[in-house]
């Protein structure tokens, strides 16, 4: 797959299976088990003497309950019944179901859906033995496919960020890369420590190799825990911490205890460029969503860069002394206000309370983007946090030696502080990390939300599997 494919949803194609009634069932095994399709229209209750099978077997307890299986031949129900096989009996109720939802004609069945478009040939081969016939169709008018991030091992360990959210729009660019980039650096920017980083490094290792049932939806984003403890050994450093300001590694840029103006203002002008890159994501987002009409006339379009970048151009006039900046701030900010009134205009409509739309819409884009801008704080916040924590705790643990009972009291005063600190700090910094990709960054390259995409797909198991 070539890099600018990737750097978009997979693209689907609408297809339809035309599929001869008495196949129904093979057709149906054989999709669920290739999980290609992610079928439409609405589904049935699944009435018939599957779903009265499994009504019976649940009613009287017997079997155990399962996710739902099939098996390539169509089984005995009675069969099924009397082993209790619940799993494959809520199989063939779901067969039923999908089934309900074809559109019938004469002795044809067709399921629509929406498949990927480099699973087509496989599809259309899968098919073609069991009399079937797969049909590209025409996607239908203002209707957005399902979304699918193409497969990468590099960037599958960092999806869960995205997704947490919501679905990535289908027209909009993948921002994993993005992502995992700038929470990694912010996680690190506030956890900055070369002691901590290595303990969140070797944990994320030690996860990579558990067989712990409970620890392997964990394990699967490893990398993504080893990567944010890269970037605090990086941070850390930087600020010259090792488990706190021990002064046992010099320090290669501040101390954030000794430089809280310096590290703030980093935090902002940092904050004004993640803002910046998202704002010129968004800007793609806006013209595949909607054209240049919506890149034009957006918040999250050149309108809001425009307030970006007047805002800092004047905020810099200030620092730098140089008055003839002011204007010059003030003029992009007029550009801006203008896309974004003919934006707020042609949404508010004619009737009497428009103009009053219009007001309050581009004063709440005006006080978000600043307060934006000034959320960035708590990267420096943190960090001050961070390092004065871990001054306290090596003030504790040092009044306490002098004496041999006296320097086992200080360990263990250093122990326990800072275990406490870590697992605290380590969670409220993950979670402002996070408080910042969502609301300061994805409210810039997203407007709205996708739909993902969910694959017909059922495990295939032999019948004398089935219990």
């Amino acid at each position: 797959m070539r890099l600018a494919e990737r750097a978009f949803p997979v693209r689907m194609r609408r297809v339809a299976l035309v599929v001869p009634a008495q196949r129904a069932r093979d057709v149906l095994v054989t999709v669920a088990q290739l999980g290609m399709i992610d079928l439409s229209g609405p589904l049935g209750g699944g009435e018939g003497p599957a779903l009265e099978a499994l009504r019976r077997l649940e009613s009287s307890r017997r079997g155990r309950a399962g996710s739902p299986v099939l098996t390539r031949d169509a089984p005995n129900l009675a069969d099924l019944e009397q082993r209790g096989a619940r799993d494959a009996l809520a199989g063939e109720v779901e067969l039923d179901r999908r089934r309900s939802s074809a559109v019938r004609h004469g002795d044809f069945l067709m399921f629509v859906g929406w498949a990927p478009r480099p699973a087509l040939p496989r599809l259309a081969a899968s098919l073609d033995g069991l009399g079937a016939a797969m049909v590209e169709l025409r996607a239908p008018r203002g209707r957005q496919p399902p979304t699918l991030l193409a497969t990468a091992p590099a960037a599958d360990p960092f999806r869960p960020l995205i997704t947490t959210y919501g679905a990535v729009p289908y027209p909009d660019l993948d921002p994993t890369p993005f992502v995992a980039i700038t929470y990694c650096l912010m996680f690190g920017m506030m956890f900055g420590d070369v002691g901590d980083g290595l303990l969140i490094v070797l944990a994320a290792l030690a996860l990579s190799r558990t067989s712990q049932p409970r620890l392997q939806p964990l394990r699967k984003v490893w990398p993504l825990i080893a990567a944010a403890g890269a970037a605090a050994i990086l941070f850390g450093a930087l600020y010259g911490e090792l488990f706190g300001p021990t002064k046992l590694l010099p320090t290669l840029w501040l101390e954030p205890l000794d430089s809280p103006t310096r590290l703030l203002g980093v935090a902002i002008v940092a904050g004004v460029g993640l803002l910046a890159v998202s704002h010129l994501i968004g800007i793609v987002n806006r013209y595949r969503e909607g054209g240049m009409l919506l890149v034009l006339t957006s918040d999250s379009g050149v309108p809001g860069l425009l307030l970006l970048a007047g805002g800092s151009i004047a905020a810099l006039g200030i620092v730098a002394d140089a008055a003839w900046l002011g204007p010059v701030g003030l003029g992009v900010i007029g550009l801006a206000v203008v896309g974004l009134v003919l934006g707020l205009r042609a949404e508010a409509g004619n009737g009497p309370t428009a103009i009053l739309e219009v007001l309050i819409g581009l004063l709440d884009a005006l006080l978000r983007v600043f307060s934006n801008v000034f959320s960035f704080a708590r990267l420096a916040a943190f960090g001050l946090m961070h390092a004065a924590i871990g001054q306290v705790v090596l003030h504790a643990a040092g009044s306490l030696t002098g004496s041999p009972v006296g320097d086992l009291a200080a360990a263990l005063t250093f122990a326990v502080g800072w275990g406490v600190a870590f697992a605290l700090e380590g969670l409220v910094v993950a979670v402002q990390a996070l408080r910042l990709e969502y609301y300061e960054l994805f409210s810039r390259l997203f407007v709205g939300e996708g739909r993902p995409f969910t694959p017909f797909r059922l495990p295939l198991i032999s019948t004398e599997e089935a219990r």
